[in-house]
């Protein structure tokens, strides 16, 4: 390789992490593929593909095949980072989005059973409804086996018939988009928090101390309002930042 090219492939991969540094990149996010740094950078596949791997080696990202290569969380305190509103974090899915951060994902399901009389919550002082059937998910979700939510999902069988054969892993967002072709979807939240005991029947975090929680209430809707899904989620609050953007992102 000559000097001009190393040149440029270390100069191109201190520019991509000077950006994750400045957050520009978050853990998580995919940083550019390979076609995008020779369309940006003007430069050869193969300058391109040794900075990606410059920046993977330095421990700042990692590739999964297939996908791309995505920031690691290098946080001292490894806490997540998530953000309210928007829709690709939640395309990306809670399993896909922890392996992309360099975590190993596990679900522990607790209860999955099909409710025939259909469910409703409450959010934002509005009552969201999905008459039945519906199916009930709530599964553990664990990062390196520390359970870090308890999530409760509601959603639609007569919006996505037959999505209870599926497994848990999956991002149900994706599959209401691709799968069911349901539209542009759009998602209301709420924020909540509270402190859990360790002999709280809601506690399933596997702490002997008092824990601090976010509680997180949703709802998936289609353009005309229909509910797709419901959601109750606890997160550890020791292990969790949350961010808010203004309204639903693309």
């Amino acid at each position: 390789m000559k000097a001009e090219d190393k040149h440029k492939f270390l100069k191109i991969s201190q520019d991509i992490i000077q950006k994750i540094e400045a957050g520009d990149y978050l853990p998580g996010d995919k940083i550019p593929s390979e076609n995008e740094i020779i369309s940006n950078y003007r430069v050869s596949n193969t300058t391109a593909r040794k900075a990606l791997l410059e920046i993977e080696t330095k421990g700042w990202a990692r590739r999964i095949k297939g996908k791309g290569t995505f920031v690691l969380n290098r946080t001292q305190d490894r806490h997540l980072l998530r953000t309210l509103g928007s829709i690709g974090d939640t395309r990306i899915g809670f399993h896909e989005k922890l392996k992309a951060e360099g975590f190993e994902p596990r679900n522990i399901i607790l209860e999955k059973t099909i409710l025939n009389e259909g469910v409703s919550s409450e959010i934002n002082g509005k009552h969201y409804i999905i008459e039945g059937p519906a199916l009930l998910v709530r599964q553990l979700r664990c990062a390196n086996d520390i359970v870090m939510k308890d999530e409760t999902k509601y959603i639609s069988l007569t919006l996505c018939p037959k999505i209870n054969i599926l497994p848990t892993d999956i991002s149900y967002y994706k599959i209401y988009e691709q799968r069911y072709q349901l539209g542009q979807l759009h998602i209301t939240q709420t924020l909540g928090t509270d402190i859990f005991k360790p002999d709280d029947p809601e506690n399933n975090f596997e702490s002997d101390v008092l824990i601090p929680v976010f509680i997180l209430d949703s709802a998936v809707l289609t353009s005309n309002d229909k509910v797709v899904e419901l959601e109750r989620s606890y997160y550890r609050g020791d292990k969790y930042r949350f961010a808010i953007i203004a309204g639903n992102e693309l």
